[in-house]
């Protein structure tokens, strides 16, 4: 066997396919990668030190920036928890707006991650299509909340603004385009022998290798293991819903792409029924004080967030701001794998293999 000198080398933290200001330290042996060091921390902001000085409505737009492609999910898991503390019941028309905003953000950011995956294997259109179509869902959440990204919708015992005139049509009218834009998705990239060259055996984990590494998500769906929060711990009104639990079992990059892109026909099966179901009138907020204080104690919440489960923990001291506060950030646990998927894999596998966990930095440092 002919061995090479081992090297280091430096993947990010600038580098476009590393998805954010991700540093992968690799020792490779010719084109085979030895050894995968990730280097986290480039973009902490230390927002749950942050929060600790802080009243519990200003912490909403600091969860807007952890996981900034889905910030709906974040808004929600935030004020579950405080709700939780307080026992506070929401407004019927308040839980079907919560869940329409954070299945079509589900949907905009499985969209993203399409499109800049595919771009990863050089491959432009699919990103110009994805981006088109996530346009349009922007367009939507930002008739509801004002904003196009860093929505800061959620509030204890509601939401900040009712669905604007014409715009439950117009949602409902969203969901068979989609569906019709999926088909072309698929053939254009889903049966591409190229694209199955380089997903398919790659990065391969068992069903036991990924709930011991805390995998959770698309990740843990992937390897066969059918866990689903919105299923199997219902949370706002997700029981009232008829979808599926999206799994695969062969483990590998090419079932993780396919997890995924199930994942959005299940969401938009959640916001046609959300639509159908959608209250005439009522309440968008529930009756709650102008200053929050959640009652001495803790409590501890998760939910189905894009990219697996986020957890939500706040001890409070019965104060306007919590005493501690703590998110379980899933882009963190599912990285935790990487280095064991990398180790013996060649060179141009990693892009392939980075990208199918799906990370969003603000998430992995908060």
């Amino acid at each position: 066997m002919i061995r090479t000198e081992e090297m280091l080398l430096n993947v990010g933290p600038q580098h476009p396919s590393t998805h954010g200001v991700f540093r992968l330290v690799l020792k490779i042996d010719g084109e085979i990668i030895v050894e995968a060091k990730p280097v986290i921390g480039y973009l902490h902001r230390g927002t749950e030190k942050l929060a600790e000085n802080l009243q519990y409505t200003q912490i909403i737009p600091y969860t807007d920036r952890m996981d900034y492609v889905s910030a709906m999910t974040n808004n929600y898991v935030l004020v579950h928890a405080v709700e939780t503390m307080m026992g506070v019941q929401i407004p019927e028309r308040a839980e079907y707006l919560r869940v329409l905003a954070m299945e079509l953000n589900r949907v905009a950011s499985h969209l993203l991650w399409w499109g800049t995956f595919i771009l990863d294997f050089g491959a432009t259109s699919p990103l110009l299509y994805a981006f088109r179509d996530r346009e349009m869902i922007l367009n939507l959440l930002n008739e509801l909340s004002g904003a196009r990204l860093t929505f800061n919708y959620m509030r204890v015992g509601g939401v900040k603004w009712d669905a604007p005139e014409g715009w439950i049509e117009k949602v409902a009218e969203f969901v068979p385009y989609l569906r019709e834009q999926l088909k072309g998705y698929h053939q254009l990239v889903s049966g591409n022998e190229i694209f199955l060259n380089r997903t398919k055996n790659i990065g391969i984990y068992t069903k036991e290798e990924a709930i011991q590494y805390s995998l959770s998500g698309p990740n843990l769906r992937s390897a066969g293991v059918k866990w689903d929060l919105r299923k199997d711990e219902p949370y706002s009104i997700y029981d009232r819903f008829d979808f599926n639990i999206v799994t695969r079992d062969e483990g590998d990059v090419l079932a993780r792409y396919h997890v995924r892109m199930g994942e959005i026909v299940e969401s938009l099966k959640i916001i046609e029924q959300a639509v159908q179901q959608f209250p005439k009138q009522g309440e968008i907020m529930a009756k709650v004080p102008k200053i929050i204080k959640a009652p001495k104690g803790e409590a501890f919440v998760r939910i189905e967030g894009s990219r697996g489960e986020i957890g939500c923990y706040i001890s409070s001291d019965g104060k306007k701001e919590p005493y501690r506060l703590k998110f379980r950030r899933p882009s963190f646990y599912n990285l935790q794998i990487l280095p064991k998927l990398l180790e013996g894999e060649s060179i141009s596998n990693l892009i392939a293999i980075l990208g199918a966990v799906d990370i969003v930095l603000g998430e992995v440092d908060g």
